[in-house]
């Protein structure tokens, strides 16, 4: 399989579970279950995890996903679900929002807005800046305000995050974008009054593996060995590292790879105003006169 192959096949599997996704999302709804269903359905169409699955209320934008045992359950208004899937490491990011509160629909509906005009905006030797530019005024012409300081991103095999990003809002310096790459591009909303920018929360249970580096306990050997086996340089959860080494040891061995910092823990990503937040995210692929969307 080609890569362009790999790319569309991770994209279907990725927009086919954010769709199921949707259907599961109702107030009540433990967390937990929303991430092991999209897991096992990823895992199930053929499609391996690109990240841990998302579920965000509210205020947190981002980086939230259930820890073992986790008995947090849906009780917000708007509810973020961003889903990864990756074929032979190539990767499909993709978000929606459910919205429970009728009276927030105005900032879900400014988000996808804002992704549709950036697509229609992507092209090779389009700027990313200029991109930036669109999605933010999409998003106010709306009656809402993007989050400032959060991006799309270019994503390359295995690594979600690789380097170059594309802006929510308009700003001076940019990039080109050439044909070829691979870009999730993920506008943000919130209320005209909020802040418009995020900060640091508590942790979010994902992780990511950062360095090879001597550590004491042999649990905390084998469990190196199995994070950089299955997950390689891809974010992966908690619970799933904790899950196959249970009860106390297991813990113990997770918090040497922690202060060791042979692993790194994504922190939520909170509006620094509690304002609620709305996302919307597609995959592209950058062709010469526009893009070919994976995960439509």
């Amino acid at each position: 399989m080609s890569e362009r192959e790999s790319l569309i096949e991770a994209g279907g599997i990725a927009s086919q579970v954010r769709e199921e996704a949707r259907s599961i999302v109702e107030v009540g709804k433990p967390v937990i279950e929303i991430c092991e269903y999209v897991r096992r359905r990823i895992a199930e169409l053929g499609g391996g995890m690109a990240f841990p699955c998302n579920v965000d209320i509210d205020s947190v934008a981002a980086h939230y996903t259930s820890p073992l045992g986790d008995t947090t359950v849906v009780d917000g208004s708007l509810v973020k679900v961003d889903i990864g899937v990756h074929v032979d490491g190539y990767i499909a990011d993709t978000a929606t929002t459910v919205c429970l509160d009728p009276s927030l629909r105005g900032l879900v509906e400014a988000a996808e807005a804002g992704l549709d005009e950036a697509i229609k905006a992507v092209r090779a030797g389009a700027r990313s800046n200029d991109i930036g530019a669109v999605i933010e005024r999409t998003i106010k012409a709306r009656g809402a305000i993007p989050i400032g300081n959060l991006t799309g991103h270019r994503m390359a095999r295995y690594v979600v995050h690789a380097g170059q990003s594309i802006p929510n809002v308009s700003s001076r310096n940019g990039h080109t974008l050439r044909e070829a790459d691979v870009y999730a591009i993920e506008p943000f909303s919130v209320p005209p009054t909020a802040s418009g920018w995020i900060t640091d929360g508590p942790p979010g249970h994902i992780y990511l593996f950062k360095k090879r580096r001597r550590v004491r306990s042999e649990t905390a050997k084998d469990m190196l060995r199995v994070i950089q086996s299955e997950y390689r340089t891809l974010p992966f959860a908690s619970r799933w590292v904790l899950g196959r080494f249970p009860g106390q040891e297991g813990a113990e061995a997770f918090s040497e790879l922690l202060r060791s910092k042979c692993i790194y823990s994504y922190p939520q990503l909170v509006e620094r105003s509690h304002a609620p937040v709305a996302q919307a995210e597609h995959t592209v692929i950058v062709t010469e006169d526009g893009c070919i969307v994976t995960t439509a």
